[in-house]
């Protein structure tokens, strides 16, 4: 079966490419192991969420996705208020400053995933989906690449796209190098519902013990991101539901009041994950594929759908280019998203390893650091607009 573009992955990011390049009048297929889990019948909520920015918003608009959201469970953030681990360091963020109406919006994992794959359904003329389908093997070639699903299949491609994550397959096949390391934490993640209304406040407190992030969601209900050491992250997960609810209450210094919790938490590893080359001669990498960073900044979904935005921007613009794999062509790709990564990996890199650093000098300065970051409202600007993209 012949294809222009193949993409291996069929998350957010690999789904959103295939929705971005639906009227190109290319020959698209997904490659996807599992379908994604389905919206439960009851109205509970999934303790995974995704802060979106208003540019990754914009571009899932684009093709119906955001349209398709329930809007009761959308929620918007108007500020952000990170705080330092000496009890009176602050910086703070608001939408209103920079003219905008919100810095991001908070959404379910699940809700997403299940609008982009409705979206895709519909899009059968355009888009050949193979799920549940295991990936064998893949053959490159001068002028194309041939990808060997497990049950016989060939599938030949001009371009070959990688969207399967941190330990991608597709990125291994390609023999291209990675920098990895772990950053020996676990993120902790649960929903809880707020004695205090959060007033679509995103929290950020900077520990000794990690990063805790309380999310504002609909009404009351908040979603918690605590990236703890590992023994701190262990000892969470053991605890009961009361002792969870008391412990997160006090580590976030009460900013809500009482804490109750809403759904069970769940844990994930942490790693960063520097990816060496993000093309070559028929294979793009994109989302987690192709960088893993911290989530500290909540900006890996939105890093993912930028690079994803920025692929289809250049297949589409390639002009009287027929080969949509070509490598020239890629570069073009590489090059537009290099700055952007690179500066998202170093910047939740360091902020990591500072604040994970029990030296009493590097207390006291990254404190300072964010006392005169929060009076320098150019500075702050800079900052929280390259998020927003």
């Amino acid at each position: 079966m012949k294809f222009d573009v193949v993409i291996v992955g069929g998350g957010l990011v690999g789904a959103s490419l295939a929705l971005a390049l639906k009227d190109t009048g290319l020959k698209i297929a997904l490659v996807e192991s599992r379908l994604p889990t389905p919206l439960p019948a009851d109205d509970s909520w999934d303790s995974r969420v995704y802060a979106i920015s208003p540019g990754s918003a914009k571009f899932l608009q684009a093709f119906g996705v955001w349209q398709a959201l329930d809007e009761d469970r959308i929620t918007p953030v108007y500020k952000m208020a990170v705080f330092g681990d000496d009890s009176a360091a602050r910086l703070d963020f608001s939408a209103y400053d920079i003219g905008l109406t919100e810095l991001a919006f908070i959404v379910e994992n699940r809700q997403l995933q299940t609008a982009v794959w409705n979206a895709l359904k519909r899009q059968k003329k355009h888009v050949k989906i193979f799920c549940p389908a295991e990936c064998a093997s893949i053959t490159w070639n001068e002028s194309h690449a041939d990808l060997h699903l497990a049950d016989g299949n060939v599938l030949q491609a001009a371009l070959i796209v990688g969207a399967d994550g941190l330990n991608s397959w597709v990125r291994e096949q390609a023999e291209i190098g990675v920098v990895r390391h772990s950053y020996q934490q676990i993120g902790v993640v649960a929903n809880f519902n707020a004695e205090q209304n959060h007033r679509n406040v995103a929290h950020q407190w900077f520990r000794r013990d990690g990063v805790l992030a309380l999310l504002p969601l609909p009404e009351t209900l908040v979603s918690m991101v605590w990236s703890a050491n590992e023994e701190r992250a262990r000892a969470l997960l053991d605890l009961s539901e009361t002792e969870l609810c008391h412990q997160v209450t006090q580590a976030s210094c009460r900013a809500l009041g009482e804490l109750r919790l809403v759904t069970r938490p769940a844990a994930f590893p942490l790693n960063f994950v520097h990816v060496k080359k993000l093309v070559q001669p028929r294979l793009a990498l994109i989302g987690d594929a192709a960088h893993g960073i911290h989530p500290l900044a909540g900006q890996g979904v939105n890093l993912g759908l930028r690079d994803a935005r920025e692929l289809a921007a250049t297949i589409i613009a390639r002009g009287l280019e027929p080969d949509c794999g070509d490598y020239l062509l890629l570069r073009r790709y590489e090059r537009a998203r290099k700055e952007d990564i690179l500066a998202m990996e170093l910047a939740t890199d360091g902020l990591q390893k500072l604040f994970n650093n029990t030296n009493p000098t590097l207390v006291r300065w990254r404190n300072l650091g964010l006392e005169i970051t929060n009076r320098l409202p150019l500075l702050k600007d800079r900052l929280i607009q390259h998020a927003l993209s």
